[in-house]
């Protein structure tokens, strides 16, 4: 899907509705986040000006910090926590932890079609910044007592670079850091993160709450107790 409802000539909708590009792009977006646009390869060709600038814009970093906040009062309402070394938090990494917008940046934000391939060439120099609000609930999390696990789309020969980039922008202290093998390469993102999550909860650990930006961080079973989803309209992992 890149180019659905917006006609350039006439600015309107297929109903009549008359909005600015701003308008298409932003409701793009949004549908994006609430996940009723899916499985999209590129970010349309119009609308890469405009999510350049929401992720490099005070709303980008204010739906990031309302996101992780709502993770805070969820924890300190709802979670009844035993303190026992087996409460747990899941963390997605990139565009969760660490930001991949410098590299999106110089591939129109999405407008390019993804080169696995240069991406990964991109993580392995271990440059990606942390995300400033991310890195505070992480800190706030661990000093409850609460066993940090990062589950990632990264393959394991990321392993060393992506420990030493975390620990750089101020990560550390995580109980786990799972990356996919060759065991695991050919199965969905879902899927993946979904069997990492069962043996976790195998291993003894009450997972009582994910962050990522991708649905596929909290799809399938099991499902943990609260997903919170950060804010990327980026791209698309299925």
């Amino acid at each position: 899907m890149t180019f659905a409802d917006w006609n350039i000539l006439h600015q309107k909708t297929h109903s009549g509705l008359k909005i600015s590009l701003k308008n298409y792009c932003e409701s793009w977006r949004m549908n994006v986040e609430l996940h009723n646009i899916r499985d999209f390869e590129v970010v349309p060709e119009e609308c890469t000006d405009y999510i350049g600038k929401y992720v490099r814009s005070i709303q980008y970093k204010a739906d990031s910090e309302r996101a992780t906040e709502e993770c805070l009062v969820y924890l300190s309402t709802s979670c009844n926590l035993k303190k026992d070394g087996r409460d747990a938090w899941v963390f997605d990494i990139d565009d969760t932890l660490l930001s991949t917008i410098p590299y999106y940046k110089n591939n129109l934000y999405g407008g390019n079609k993804l080169n696995v391939s240069d991406l990964e060439d991109w993580m392995s120099k271990g440059k990606s910044p942390a995300l400033e609000y991310s890195l505070q609930l992480f800190n706030d999390l661990k000093s409850r007592g609460i066993q940090i696990i990062l589950i990632s789309t990264r393959r394991e020969y990321l392993r060393s670079v992506t420990i030493d980039n975390l620990v750089n922008v101020g990560y550390h202290g995580w109980a786990g850091l799972i990356l996919r093998d060759s065991a695991n390469e050919l199965v969905s993102v879902a899927k993946y993160k979904s069997d990492a999550r069962k043996q976790l909860i195998k291993d003894g650990y009450r997972i009582w709450g994910i962050v990522g930006d991708q649905y596929s961080s909290f799809e399938e079973s099991p499902s943990c107790t609260r997903g919170f989803k950060l804010p990327n309209p980026m791209y698309y992992v299925a």
